[in-house]
């Protein structure tokens, strides 16, 4: 059964509870029912569950456009420490999304999500959810007003929502947040990166060959829970998702490389009876195999101020390695790029379609490689 429900900023669709089986969050509700934690709620409560879900999440994301403190903390129960920890979360994106915005350049115009209820059951007064959260930023450049830019970020949320007087609140979350990495961080304000990056100008993209656009495609199609909704936020499901077992960017990285860039297979790097080699599905070493082989080559290596310039070399098929530690623990696919020619990315875990290159990687000590695919 699937109900779509048409809102004033959203489309949600509230899917049966069959459906989500596989994926890990799916399991901890299944299984919570199944020792009598979790009573299944009646089908007469789904469309007030569905227009309350969508309410709170409009609401914070109102919130953390405008950076309103008082809405942000209503949507929580202070006493309660999973509420309180989930709201200074929060707080803490909002200063960050802020400070990344004003290192760029840009105002964010709307923040807008799309929710899929994936299972919703009761839990003593209140519910217990599992959502597929598909949110869309819009922001123009401060010297740039009248055009438009937007990416879209999927996140997998496990909460729970309970009544408190006439309101409903959140009194425990989890996500993955793809922002965790950098929401302690002060130093991205700097006016040289500014101007660098007002100064850029819209990429010709025109003469980019086949074999790039059809890897481009692919990753479109296949971004999950950021992926446009057309596509049903889905993986590509004739491939095993990594995701619970530590990640699935290169597994996603290889799949565009193999399906739609047309890279053949080799003893390495392979993908066979449903399992990948390690070049396959390892961050770093699919990006020690690609360079190695001369399927690949650096663009440049080093910190954010390091290699700013050199990302606007960039193409649509290219990907960036995102090195910790000595470790690249991330790939990300280059697909187009926006109104100041500022390179965007896809990716899986976490879920991003066309999403500012550095957004979340503002940590000092992270090294980014930028990688120039030979199609």
């Amino acid at each position: 059964m699937v109900i779509i429900i048409k809102l004033k900023k959203s489309i949600v669709i509230f899917l049966a509870v069959g459906f989500l089986i596989g994926s890990g969050l799916g399991v901890y509700f299944w299984n919570s029912a199944k020792e009598g934690s979790i009573a299944v709620m009646d089908e007469s409560s789904n469309d007030m569950l569905v227009l309350k879900v969508q309410e709170m999440f409009d609401d914070r994301n109102s919130a953390l456009l405008g950076e309103d403190r008082s809405l942000l903390k209503s949507l929580y129960d202070g006493e309660i420490r999973y509420s309180l920890w989930a709201y200074e979360h929060e707080l803490k994106k909002m200063r960050y999304l802020h400070k990344w915005s004003d290192k760029q350049g840009v105002d964010f115009t709307g923040i807008n999500s799309e929710i899929v209820v994936r299972r919703a059951s009761k839990k003593d007064d209140g519910y217990s959810l599992n959502l597929l959260v598909s949110t869309e930023y819009k922001y123009v450049y401060q010297d740039l007003l009248s055009t438009p830019n937007s990416f879209r970020i999927g996140t997998y949320h496990s909460l729970d929502l309970m009544p408190r007087d006439e309101r409903w609140v959140i009194t425990r979350e989890w996500y993955k947040d793809p922002f965790a990495d950098s929401l302690e961080l002060d130093q991205v304000k700097n006016q040289e990166i500014k101007d660098l990056i007002l100064a850029g100008e819209p990429k010709d993209l025109s003469e980019l060959n086949q074999r790039r656009r059809e890897a481009v495609d692919y990753v479109e199609r296949y971004s999950g829970a950021a992926s446009l909704p057309e596509y049903e936020f889905q993986y590509n499901p004739e491939y095993r998702n990594y995701n619970p077992l530590g990640g699935d960017c290169a597994n996603f990285a290889s799949q565009m490389l193999h399906e739609g860039g047309g890279f053949p297979k080799d003893g390495t790097w392979r993908y066979e009876r449903g399992a990948g080699s390690r070049a396959w599905v390892n961050a770093h070493a699919f990006n020690q195999y690609m360079i190695y082989s001369g399927r690949a080559s650096r663009i440049a290596r080093g910190g954010y101020e390091q290699v700013l310039e050199a990302s606007y070399k960039l193409l649509p098929g290219d990907y960036i390695a995102y090195e910790k530690g000595g470790t690249v623990d991330h790939i990300s696919v280059v697909t187009g790029m926006d109104s100041k020619g500022y390179a965007l990315v896809n990716s899986h875990n976490v879920d991003r379609h066309r999403v500012p290159w550095d957004l979340g990687w503002s940590d000092q000590s992270i090294k980014f490689w930028l990688v120039r695919v030979h199609y």
